[in-house]
């Protein structure tokens, strides 16, 4: 449940601007009035970020500062963005754009798709799977169904972090990916799939952003067109843009900064996909003139969970850890979180779905309840705890509640009612817009009462129920709305994923729990080998597993409970023992050596307009043109040696053959595949510039500064007609 709807759910639209800014807190209300110049909110979880950020462009609208049309507000998921439009519309400020990246880009890219290329569009495809199925068949490997999806997401990686085929492998090694399997293999499957659409014509959605940005970059008169369309930017969850994200960003800014961006270090948990904090950490850096506010006054969880969600970052290490939130609660206390060890995993599961149902038989209700879990495979034997205990479920990320066969019934029962219900018997005793819903919905299975058991039927019966006290609300917060308003307002729903509260326990992945929160908590599996999971093996990827508990622990209102199990079925060897991020947290544990040191208490840091300070210049990025012709690049290929494939090369062809001869013997010391000490465009481009020392050696794409370092003096030396001699220990 996310705090839109657990708050009021229709409120009352401000009757000025100043009343806009009503309720804010000194820091949130900061943010709302910093209108110009760019803004970096650092909000920690539960601190009210989006409402700062909406009330932020509602202030701005309804002051007549900003005009709706030229702002855009950009955040992740079409839910977020659906949220954020209709509290815009709920603070009188229509007609503000909220989108997520890709679909602010797909309009763009459609619309200027003719003038930029040229025809029609190619189709844009939903799903990879099938195609890259295809690419393997095409280069005669055989995928099972596991590796297909990892294959995929390894081409999904390369596309957003702007990696192109024949740069997957070092790519990938510099990243610390485990890639599913030859890196080789994989990089020859990603170049396939480019094929198989190249040939059948469509697209993806990491190409609506490339292809976006080619056109941008390419296109000086498109780019300045969008440009004087929008002239304001906002960016919630900042700490999630991958590269391709930051670079689509910065060529709808330009020049400009007018530029407002949400986040929080310490909830990056998408790594895995190309995101990556470091633009919002190094946002003071490249503007250094910024307003920076930090929200820690938490709205959403008692003392008691907000102590465990602070205990967890202060062991923390890293840049994140570096700029962690001290997170200060303002609920009254609660209960203590309760941590409790089992005996096996149905153990666990059962003991679980025990505590669900006395609290639903004190009064809690299912919806406000979850239980999350690291990976999706664990939720098989919740559902059976569950429906063996008697409770309602739901499991998020399974079929989308408006693409539900009985929701899709219900909406066209609704609409026929809506347009001919004069003459439907049904209506004749409804005499308001509930009874209207209640009636007709009695037509498509819903009762007074649930029916007993769980299983499909109830499933059903769960979705028409969340329609009848969706309408309720309506109704409550608009009297005399009609049954055509409410059919108004389900299509505007189901267009932003904007679902109603289901009644029934949520159980969902920590990572698809994101942005969400209930009363009740239970995490479970908190074992080492589930948290962390066995394959996170870098500081970095234990890091990121910490975060991933930090963001479970943090979806918690009021009660947290906390579960593990010693082995993982009944009569196993019971050898497993709590996550390490629980050590000195839960009772009777060590601490073990960490933190002392706050990442930040809420305030505010201005920046003097127009100052540099000591901070670095901003590093304005012009396209990449051919230093032959002249045309503007954007192949990555291309772009390593700073020409067109097929403007003439200038290379040194005896320098390319003695660098290729000193990477085969630097292969064969290493161990490790020519193409990860250098890639041949790499190696083309050191022949045609031929450089003399390490800063122009630098400067050429490939060379990054731990190449540099490695093998910098050797190619140097090659380069000045020289062939450096073998280490010792490599004879």
């Amino acid at each position: 449940m996310t705090a839109a709807t657990h708050s009021t759910l229709f409120p009352q639209v401000p009757d000025s601007a100043d009343a806009v800014l009503d309720g804010l807190d000194p820091e949130q209300r900061e943010v709302a009035t910093a209108l110009h110049g760019p803004v970096c909110v650092l909000a920690g979880a539960g601190t009210g970020k989006t409402r700062a950020i909406t009330h932020r462009i509602a202030y701005g609208v309804r002051a007549g500062i900003l005009q709706p049309s030229s702002v855009l507000a950009v955040t992740f998921t079409n839910r977020a963005a659906g949220e954020m439009r209709g509290r815009l519309r709920q603070l009188g400020a229509g007609g503000v754009q909220a989108r997520t990246f890709h679909s602010a880009a797909l309009r763009q890219l459609q619309y200027f798709w003719p003038k930029a290329i040229g025809g029609s569009m190619p189709r844009l495809v939903d799903r990879k799977i099938q195609l890259v199925a295809d690419a393997a068949a095409a280069c005669r490997i055989r995928l099972d169904r596991g590796e297909l999806r990892d294959v995929t997401a390894e081409i999904e990686w390369s596309k957003v972090t702007q990696t192109v085929p024949a740069d997957y492998a070092p790519a990938a090694a510099k990243a610390g990916r485990e890639a599913p399997r030859d890196p080789a293999e994989i990089a020859q499957l990603y170049a396939a799939y480019e094929d198989v659409k190249r040939e059948r014509s469509v697209i993806d959605f990491e190409d609506v952003l490339l292809l976006t940005v080619a056109v941008l970059q390419d296109r000086h008169d498109i780019a300045e067109q969008v440009r004087a369309q929008y002239q304001h930017f906002v960016v919630d969850e900042y700490q999630d843009v991958s590269p391709l994200q930051q670079r689509l960003l910065e060529l709808w800014l330009g020049e400009r900064d007018d530029l407002c961006v949400v986040g929080d270090a310490s909830q990056t948990i998408y790594s895995f996909t190309g995101a990556t904090p470091d633009h919002l950490l190094d946002f003071r850096t490249r503007h250094p003139g910024a307003t920076v506010v930090k929200l820690v006054r938490d709205y959403r969880s008692t003392p008691q969970v907000v102590h465990l969600a602070n205990g967890l970052l202060a062991q923390a290490r890293g840049r994140a850890a570096d700029h962690r939130l001290e997170l200060v609660s303002q609920r009254p206390p609660g209960p203590e979180p309760v941590y409790t060890e089992y005996t096996d995993e149905p153990a666990e599961a059962e003991g679980a779905a025990r505590r669900i149902r006395e609290l639903m038989d004190a009064g809690v209700p299912a919806a406000e309840i979850a239980v999350l879990f690291r990976t999706n495979a664990q939720s098989e034997t919740y559902e059976q705890a569950l429906a063996d205990a008697g409770v309602p479920y739901q499991l998020r990320g399974a079929e989308r509640f408006f693409d539900r066969p009985e929701v899709r019934k219900a909406g066209v029962a609704l609409r026929g009612a809506a347009r001919f219900g004069g003459n439907d018997s049904l209506l004749d005793d409804a005499v308001d817009l509930p009874s209207q819903v209640r009636a007709v919905l009695s037509g498509e299975g819903w009762t007074p009462q649930p029916p007993a058991g769980s299983g499909a039927v109830r499933e059903r019966w769960e979705s028409l129920a969340a329609l009848v006290n969706l309408a309720q609300d309506f109704a409550a917060a608009k009297p005399g709305a009609t049954l055509a308003d409410l059919v108004a307002e389900l299509d505007e729903r189901a267009n932003a994923q904007h679902a109603p509260t289901v009644q029934g326990v949520t159980l969902a992945s920590l990572h698809s729990a994101k942005g969400l929160e209930w009363d009740v908590v239970f995490l479970v599996g908190v074992a080492e080998g589930m948290m962390p999971i066995t394959y996170a093996k870098t500081d970095e990827q234990i890091e990121e597993e910490r975060r991933l508990l930090y963001v479970g622990v943090t979806r918690a209102r009021e009660r947290l409970h906390l579960s593990w199990a010693l082995s993982r079925s009944p009569g196993g060897r019971p050898s497993r023992r709590p996550s390490r991020f629980l050590d000195g947290l839960r009772p009777g544990s060590t601490a073990t050596t960490g933190r002392t040191s706050a990442g930040g208490a809420g305030g505010i840091e201005r920046g003097i307009p127009g100052t540099r300070g000591s901070a670095p210049r901003r590093v304005q990025r012009t396209p990449a043109r051919c230093r032959v012709c002249g045309r503007t690049l954007t192949d990555a290929g291309e772009m390593k040696l700073m020409r067109c494939d097929d403007c003439p090369s200038d290379m040194n062809e005896g320098l390319y053959e003695r660098l290729r001869e000193w990477r085969a013997d630097q292969a064969r010391s290493s161990g490790q595949p020519a193409f990860c000490v250098f890639t041949d465009r790499t190696l083309m481009a050191i022949a045609e510039t031929a450089p003399d020392d390490e800063h122009e050696l630098a400067r050429i794409p490939g060379v990054g500064m731990r190449k540099l370092t490695r093998y910098g003096a050797d190619v140097l030396a090659i380069c000045a007609g020289q062939y450096p001699e073998a280490d010792a220990d490599q004879d």
